[in-house]
């Protein structure tokens, strides 16, 4: 049975809006799920009528903050209408993006998307979930928090990677008709990856140096999980796929 109709949720975000492009490209039917377009995935507005006729959900809407207790209702809320009106609307399956070195998370943002892995793993549809390593978009966000010309940001070790890359990974383990409906116990969770090993804080100086900002690499930011994350608990594990631009490549393309 062929795959043609795709729902993304979070269409209009920093993620979802490459995932769309992506589909799009590929001659996809594609329904862009946001507020932004009159779907509400935690209130349920408009999201029966915009699943209906759907074969598979994309889901790579977020919360916009790492506190813990927000983010795991908002995840929690989300995972259970996508499922529950999904299922009801005929899709075959629901996709996730998650986050490279989640399952060791013991606090904040990595808690609540531990509980959205686990939440879509048990939800009525079949669900399949990618692992991204931090995005290069996510640099900038890094000294958008911090006001004024200096910006302290983690000495953490990552392989960044471009959204764009996950976006076609997620995309291609969409429409996968080997990939199996649930990871079978003790299979790991697929991970995409940039081609090198960076500092966030050497990436952010790269960044930080076109909008006038000095960035200081701080080795304990105060965040949690800090210590984990500096020990290279957000590196990918053997079994990553490694593909995409370099954080400097990519930023050679930026405006």
């Amino acid at each position: 049975m062929s795959i043609d109709k795709f729902a993304v949720a979070g269409a209009t975000g920093r993620l979802g809006r490459h995932v769309v492009d992506v589909l799009t490209e590929r001659g996809y039917q594609v329904v862009p799920m946001s507020r932004a377009t009159g779907v509400d995935v935690i209130t349920g507005e408009g999201l029966a009528e915009a699943l209906t006729g759907v074969d598979v959900i994309i889901d790579v809407a977020s919360w916009h903050a790492s506190e813990q207790e927000a983010a795991t209702e908002f995840f929690r809320t989300s995972a259970r209408n996508l499922h529950e009106t999904g299922r009801k609307a005929g899709a075959r399956r629901i996709v996730i993006a998650s986050i490279i070195g989640i399952d060791k998370a013991t606090a904040g943002f990595g808690v609540a998307k531990q509980v959205h892995e686990e939440l879509n793993l048990s939800g009525p549809l079949p669900a399949r979930i990618l692992r991204a390593a931090q995005f290069h978009e996510f640099v900038g966000q890094l000294l958008d928090w911090q006001q004024g010309e200096v910006a302290y940001i983690p000495n953490w070790p990552s392989r960044l990677v471009a959204c764009r890359t996950v976006a076609e990974e997620l995309v291609d383990l969409a429409i996968d008709p080997d990939a199996p409906a649930q990871p079978a116990p003790g299979t790991p969770i697929p991970e995409i990856a940039g081609p090198r090993k960076e500092i966030v804080s050497e990436a952010a100086g790269l960044l930080g140096a076109r909008r006038g900002i000095k960035v200081v690499g701080v080795d304990n930011p105060g965040l949690p999980d800090a210590e984990y994350a500096a020990g290279g608990g957000l590196l990918p594990s053997p079994h990553a796929k490694l593909a995409g631009p370099t954080f400097q490549e990519w930023l050679d393309t930026q405006p």
